[in-house]
């Protein structure tokens, strides 16, 4: 009998866990989904090819989900395979958080020369047409910037010759014709002057040890889960516990 009240204290904070883990997962489907409709312009500008990271973080959120449902059902069940097979799970997600923290900062200068080259390539190749063409207005007209490092990148570009810069550089549309656009001498008092790449980086740099302290957080929490559910594990079956 004195083994209920540990057993009891165990189930109830691993039942609470599991709900917390199943908010992440949650979250992590939410933000996946809101990356495919909002990021996808900015997404396709980072990447040399069409990236997969949305459905990752969908497919992730959705796998969390289930299995936080799972720990909860295991923990008031009292089965000690279902836990165990959580605790296996949470090991897994873990390890895999891990990889993700450690390879997104030790690879984040690999990031901005990508980003660099692919932005470089969508503006010089820009007709306000295709995919990266629309992506670059995007990122213009949101992020309030203009070119690669500068208005000047769109010089070389081979849109600029017969059309000027492109109005998503515009600091005011309703004070921005196609003519000032044109016009090399009146285009700077009339776009923005700071560079998309430099802003968009700088981003990075200073938010990046925020998202791998975030990231290492949220990885070792998992090692709460595993212990939890392993002493819970371990006591049901040592004392033959079974719930009614």
């Amino acid at each position: 009998m004195e083994t209920k009240p540990v057993i009891t204290c165990l189930k109830t904070l691993l039942v609470v866990y599991s709900f917390v883990f199943w908010i992440t997962g949650a979250i992590l489907l939410a933000v996946g989904i809101w990356g495919k409709i909002m990021l996808g312009p900015y997404i396709s500008l980072i990447a040399d090819n069409s990236t997969n990271a949305p459905y990752v973080l969908i497919g992730t959120g959705t796998v969390i989900v289930v299995f936080g449902l799972f720990g909860c059902f295991a923990t008031c069940r009292g089965s000690p395979w279902m836990l165990k097979l959580y605790a296996m799970f949470l090991s897994l997600v873990f390890l895999a958080e891990l990889v993700a923290g450690i390879s997104g900062f030790v690879f984040r200068h690999e990031i901005k020369g990508t980003f660099l080259r692919t932005y470089t390539d969508a503006v010089l190749n820009y007709n306000a047409e295709n995919e990266a063409s629309l992506a670059v207005d995007y990122l213009q007209h949101n992020l309030r910037c203009c070119g690669v490092y500068n208005y000047t990148s769109w010089l070389a570009s081979v849109y600029y010759p017969a059309n000027g810069i492109p109005p998503s550089c515009c600091l005011n549309s309703a004070d921005c014709s196609m003519q000032d656009l044109r016009n090399a001498t009146a285009a700077p008092t009339k776009v923005y002057h700071q560079g998309c790449y430099e802003l968009v980086t700088s981003f990075m740099e200073t938010n990046m040890a925020i998202i791998a302290g975030v990231t290492f957080g949220i990885a070792f929490s998992q090692l709460i889960g595993m212990l939890l559910a392993c002493c819970l594990s371990r006591i049901i079956t040592a004392n033959q516990y079974e719930m009614v």
